[in-house]
């Protein structure tokens, strides 16, 4: 039988070249039931696996069952390879699903993007390493945590130390829709979610090894007892009570294509634009504002009290800035409302060569605060991000707080006493129906409304529970405005109170399996490849009968 490339026969496995030697130890062994088949199921194992797994990337793509499938899989066929050649292999196939979820999306392959597709689809790698080198050395039914732990803790360490936050690397927006299971990230976080996946994988793959519905049950148990508390969760909240009308509007699909061909026609990226005569790009981007500034009154006549404007929803260069600034905060105190605009500036400064900023003016024309964006777009935007203190001000309609498009990724710097949250934002046509699905997770972890204006993708405004309160896509409607009865009260979530610890007990599980490992003896390779038939006949033929 063949190995797939580059692979050996596993330590323990029965053949001529590859015997068990004794004080190996239990990690390197399959199952004695399962040595024959080994390398003849590797290989489909891995390309499944890997199938699988490029539907669940949290793309525009994604298929929810692929989620729970992928791991369950590439899970079996780490535990039947070689240490090393289990782990490339791994690593192989999450680098292709990186690469697949950069091309659905439309982002565009560079070397940015290349290496952080390398370097998150390391860590995702680790969790298959760590239960490889575990499982075996633990009993069953301990070894069954070392995975979904790994991988919660590992989709934490994305968050904290790499610039994509959950963009890319978190198996929670895949299950988007699943209201009654999305509640528990109100208590772990996104992690949750995450760990109930790889719990799955690990226990179909112990009642794979060892026959036995017992850990069968448990984890149905867990699953059960976690979708029965968000379904009640969803059930049996307090109504909403007050609502506040929110529009959400962007400006008209001519002025922003009219912009968009006016500004690549000049050379030099930000730094040109800001240099360029006024006269060049004025008369576009004044457009832009003057429909802006319109689709703010007609939403004012109609009742709305709070009006959103998308990330970048004005460009300006930095000469004109205060007069856009000006004329919106006369408009804001016409119509009584709170006003929040996105404002794009064209700086000669360098290195930034501008700013992204958004901007919330009271009824009274009183600007309330000037946001900068703290995560600029890795590779993409190079503006200098600003000190991601999220801005909460006390209104009429509860406290309203402010992050831009991106900083949404980010669970921890979302987690912001409010009521409601205003998430200007701008993507494009392939990816952003999937990026506003990610925001909604951010409503149901910090207990807000939620609500993204879109530039160019779809626009959803959300309760506290994710649930959606209305919509619109801004490719397929004839007038860019989303409306909304958005609830002014929110609620404080466990997760809000307690942050990330769910994450790091997970972490510290990890390392005190670790530690279990090491500190027990080797046993030989006879008694540890021993199944659990195996064992309760030896001791049927051992024991003592009573008298």
């Amino acid at each position: 039988m063949t190995n797939i490339p580059g692979s050996n026969p596993p330590v323990g496995q029965s053949s001529s070249t590859a015997r068990p030697q004794r004080g190996a130890k239990n990690a390197s062994i399959p199952p004695r039931n399962q040595r024959g088949s080994a390398p003849a199921l590797r290989p489909l194992l891995l390309l499944l696996g890997t199938g699988a797994m490029l539907f669940a990337v949290g793309g525009r793509w994604d298929i929810a069952a692929a989620a729970w499938i992928f791991p369950v899989l590439l899970l079996r066929f780490t535990r039947l390879s070689r240490v090393g050649t289990g782990a490339l292999w791994i690593l192989l196939a999450h680098i292709a699903a990186a690469v697949f979820w950069i091309q659905e999306s439309a982002i565009g392959l560079n070397p940015v993007t290349a290496a952080g597709a390398a370097a998150l689809a390391a860590v995702q790698t680790l969790p298959f390493l760590a239960d490889r080198l575990l499982v075996g050395r633990l009993r069953p039914a301990v070894a069954v945590w070392a995975f979904p732990a790994a991988v919660a803790g590992g989709e934490f360490l994305i968050t904290v130390v790499s610039p994509f936050g959950t963009a890319y690397g978190s198996l929670a927006i895949t299950q988007y829709g699943d209201l009654p299971l999305l509640q528990i990230i109100s208590v772990t976080g996104p992690y949750g979610i995450g760990f109930l996946i790889a719990y799955f994988a690990s226990t179909v793959n112990r009642i794979w090894e060892r026959p036995s519905w017992r850990g069968g049950l448990v984890y149905g148990a867990v699953l059960l007892a976690v979708v029965l508390a968000g379904g009640a969760r969803l059930a049996f909240s307090p109504a909403p009570g007050a609502t506040v009308r929110i529009a959400g509007v962007s400006p008209g699909r001519a002025v922003s294509d009219e912009l968009r061909t006016t500004l690549g026609r000049i050379t030099g990226g930000s730094a040109g634009i800001a240099a360029a005569p006024a006269s060049t790009v004025r008369p576009a981007m004044t457009a832009v504002e003057n429909d802006l500034l319109a689709a703010t009154r007609r939403e004012a006549a109609a009742g709305a009290k709070i009006v959103v404007w998308p990330e970048e929803a004005v460009k300006t260069q930095e000469s004109h800035a205060s007069d856009a600034l000006a004329a919106a905060q006369e408009q804001a105190r016409k119509s009584g409302i709170y006003l929040e605009i996105g404002l794009r500036v064209y700086s000669t400064t360098a290195p930034a060569y501008g700013r992204d900023e958004a901007i919330l003016i009271d009824p009274h024309g009183k600007v309330l605060w000037t946001y900068q964006k703290a995560h600029p777009i890795p590779g993409s935007e190079k503006f200098t991000p600003g000190d991601g203190r999220v801005p909460v001000a006390g209104t009429p309609y509860g406290r309203i707080a402010d992050v831009i498009c991106y900083d949404a990724d980010f669970p921890a710097m979302m987690r912001t006493r409010a009521d409601i949250m205003l998430v200007p934002s701008h993507d494009w046509k392939e990816y952003g129906g999937a990026h506003t699905m990610k925001a909604s997770l951010r409503a149901i972890e910090g207990g807000y409304s939620l609500v993204r204006q879109d530039a160019e993708g779809i626009s959803t405004a959300y309760d506290n529970k994710g649930r959606v309160l209305a919509t619109t896509d801004y490719f397929t409607t004839g007038q860019q405005t989303m409306v909304a009865y958005v609830p002014t009260h929110g609620a404080t979530t466990i997760y809000d109170r307690i942050g990330d610890l769910f994450a790091w007990l997970c972490l510290a599980g990890v390392a005190a399996l670790t530690l279990t490992a090491l500190t027990r003896p080797w046993r030989p390779a006879s008694a540890v490849s021993r199944t659990e038939t195996d064992r309760a006949d030896w001791r049927r033929r051992t024991s003592v009968s009573p008298r």
